[in-house]
């Protein structure tokens, strides 16, 4: 028998529980920038610098930041099931807790690219933490990061609704489903799907989630064992 699909849609509040801010919660990196000075195609034409010293900031603290237990008990769920992580978040703490199919949406800080006109082409890895100014791609072009900034297109949004539309069970996990068009992706998921949606807050979702209103911490493992003890 075929292993069920589980697709994991993961948002902020999950890498908030390993110490990374939102640009939405108050004491955080964002809180001292304007989103528009930082993370549009705009700001980096303007002063690259410091969009760059920024992401070099965002880097930092995400490599200096270890996975918690949402982020483990989503890797146990491969013991028995076929998965998938959706995630908006740029950080790799999915795959530093062992999750083995990770999709980011908005890109991964643990990268760069080219910024000329093939910036999609090759994403270069950023082991050490600091990009600097001169640092250039193979074309010549200053290296920026490999993140989707407000106003770009989302590169693999395409594949993710390939992906959610083969879903047997969706959880979703630390997102308020207010950014699109990442959050239209659960749409596609099929009508017959197991739906959890696992967050502290009140979050507005149809009738048919499974709500565990907890932080993804307490709330993921609680789900991960309840699935773990079927047998798919």
């Amino acid at each position: 028998m075929a292993k069920q699909k589980i697709i994991v849609f993961s948002g902020a509040g999950i890498s908030a529980e390993s110490g990374l801010g939102t640009f939405r919660n108050s004491g955080g990196l964002w809180e001292k920038y304007n989103i528009e000075e930082v993370a549009t195609p705009e700001a980096w034409e303007r002063d690259p610098a410091m969009v760059t010293e920024f992401y070099n900031m965002r880097r930092k603290q995400c490599y200096e930041t270890s996975p918690n237990a949402a982020h483990y008990a989503i890797a146990e769920l491969e013991k028995q099931y076929r998965v998938e992580v959706i995630t908006q978040n740029i950080d790799d703490l999915h795959e530093r807790a062992g999750s083995s199919n990770v999709t980011h949406l908005h890109g991964e800080i643990s990268k760069v690219k080219s910024s000329g006109p093939n910036a999609e082409k090759q994403y270069f890895p950023q082991e050490n933490w600091e990009v600097k100014m001169g640092d250039v791609c193979p074309e010549g072009y200053q290296l920026r990061p490999h993140v989707v900034w407000f106003g770009e297109a989302v590169p693999m949004l395409d594949k993710a609704i390939a992906q959610i539309e083969e879903a047997d069970i969706v959880i979703v996990v630390g997102t308020s489903l207010n950014v699109y068009p990442a959050a239209g992706i659960i749409s596609y998921a099929p009508s017959q799907a197991q739906y959890y949606l696992i967050d502290p807050s009140e979050v507005n979702v149809p009738l048919y989630f499974n709500v565990i209103q907890e932080n993804a911490s307490i709330g993921v493992p609680y789900l991960v064992e309840k699935l773990l003890s079927k047998k798919p």
